[in-house]
């Protein structure tokens, strides 16, 4: 594995938890909405990320084809599987003077639970930070190569 290789790896953990922040986000924005374009209240949403193996672009070196043979079984990437509306109720509330009230007076509310909406946004930035951080380790020891070289 080369240095390339540990900035592809981090480039998808980078773009995974930006999905994730932007989702989050956007349930946050609209944890209030009781009419969407489609009718009815806004649908939380949630990110599915899955693992994939990664394959390097490069053969080993024969020196450390051992090594890097076992580090590959071990190494993997994480992608966006996809975004899935949550399927929990919506949140009722008695209501009569909303416009959006049925008969009874109920009032349907997104199933946006901001609580958790809050935390997800932190840890997607404690990743994101956390991979933003091993791309300047990398470029820094890039940059030591460099100057070893001269």
């Amino acid at each position: 594995m080369n240095l390339l290789d540990s900035i592809t790896i981090s480039a998808t953990g980078l773009s995974a938890q930006r999905v994730r922040l932007n989702i989050a986000s956007m349930n946050l924005a609209n944890a209030n909405v009781t009419r969407t374009v489609d009718g009815g209240p806004y649908r939380a949403k949630s990110v599915i990320f899955s693992s994939e193996k990664y394959k390097p672009e490069t053969a080993p070196r024969q020196d450390r084809a051992d090594f890097d043979q076992e580090l590959e079984k071990a190494v993997e990437t994480v992608k966006v599987e996809g975004i899935v509306e949550d399927p929990d109720p919506f949140i009722q509330v008695y209501d009569p003077t909303h416009p959006d009230a049925d008969a009874n007076g109920m009032v349907s509310y997104p199933n946006v639970n901001t609580m958790e909406q809050m935390v997800d946004v932190m840890n997607a930035s404690r990743a994101y930070e956390a991979n933003a951080t091993v791309l300047e380790t990398a470029k820094g020891m890039a940059m030591k190569a460099l100057e070893l070289a001269r």
